[in-house]
């Protein structure tokens, strides 16, 4: 009978030579390397999605432009503006107005621009303390007012070019004549300003402001200058603005009214209620700057009587 032999495929001959020829460790090996192959790649794959784009974000903001600076934000609106006004002294013995002005005052030239060479003048003081230099007796009361008074407030820009005449603005306008920084509309403005004085004829360096004038649309000249956070340190300094005696007196008055939108900007140790209309000494120091001292008068204003009233 004859023998028929069935010649095994090359391939499979081939495949099978070389799972002898592999070690039986490695056959052992690739299942488990398998079976930890699917979860690596699994979580490895979705931690890239995260890690990656936080590396690049870390370069890009290290090479990158710095963010925008946020704004400031405005304070509150004051409910009330300053009030200018007199304080009341009652005459001693011995009192002459030129005496009582350079001490209660600390005004050092009265006896200069309140002059018997020029009768005008000492017209319209008489007037302002509502008594008679020439004929004063102890006990009298009299009403002084500050000298060249500053005012100092802070508010937010609403127009910068010029007003029409019959234009109401609810607040002081404001003449900047000079300043290196930018002034724009919603900007908001600190400074210190010389409130208009009143108007007397043949007396133009007359040093005290109306009273019963009010600060809606009064045009005041503005010194000490600051914009939202910068201080120009180019502006005029309040003892630039003339007339003044504000070297020779060695300080200012100045009226404000208490609160974050007005003195509390300039760190002024009051320690009064929040509205708080005050009139207040500064004293000069070096480059004309104005700084409110320990010890410094304060009054404030009393609504009833119209008056200041020694804090």
């Amino acid at each position: 009978m004859d023998r028929r032999f069935h010649r095994r495929s090359k391939r499979i001959e081939n495949v099978q030579v070389f799972i002898r020829s592999l070690p039986w460790r490695l056959l052992l090996l690739i299942p488990i390397l398998f079976v930890l192959a699917i979860p690596a790649f699994y979580f490895g794959a979705h931690a890239g999605q995260k890690v990656f784009p936080a590396v690049t974000n870390f370069f890009y903001n290290l090479s990158g432009s710095p963010p925008a600076a946020i704004p400031t934000p405005l304070p509150p609106f004051p409910t009330a503006l300053p009030q200018a006004g007199s304080l009341l002294y009652t005459v001693q013995a011995g009192d002459s107005c030129d005496e009582i002005l350079a001490v209660q005052m600390r005004m050092s030239d009265a006896g200069v621009i309140f002059s018997d060479v020029k009768p005008e003048t000492v017209r319209a003081l008489n007037a302002s303390i509502s008594q008679d230099c020439h004929k004063l007796q102890p006990g009298m009361a009299l009403t002084l007012s500050p000298q060249y008074p500053l005012l100092a407030f802070g508010g937010q820009v609403l127009k910068i070019d010029a007003t029409l005449p019959r234009q109401v603005l609810p607040t002081p306008v404001i003449n900047v004549s000079q300043t290196t920084l930018p002034v724009r509309v919603n900007s908001w403005i600190w400074a210190q300003a010389q409130l208009a004085r009143k108007h007397i004829k043949g007396f133009d360096s007359y040093p005290y402001a109306d009273p019963l004038a009010t600060l809606n649309g009064m045009s005041l000249r503005a010194c000490d200058l600051q914009v939202d956070n910068t201080h120009d340190d180019n502006a005029l300094s309040c003892d630039q603005l003339l007339p003044n005696t504000i070297d020779d007196d060695g300080g200012a008055w100045l009226f404000g009214i208490t609160g974050t939108s007005s003195l509390d900007h300039w760190k002024y140790p009051l320690h009064l209620p929040a509205g708080t209309r005050v009139l207040l000494w500064l004293s000069a120091h070096s480059n004309g700057n104005l700084r409110f001292n320990r010890g410094n008068p304060v009054f404030r204003y009393d609504n009833a009587t119209h008056v200041y009233i020694k804090v």
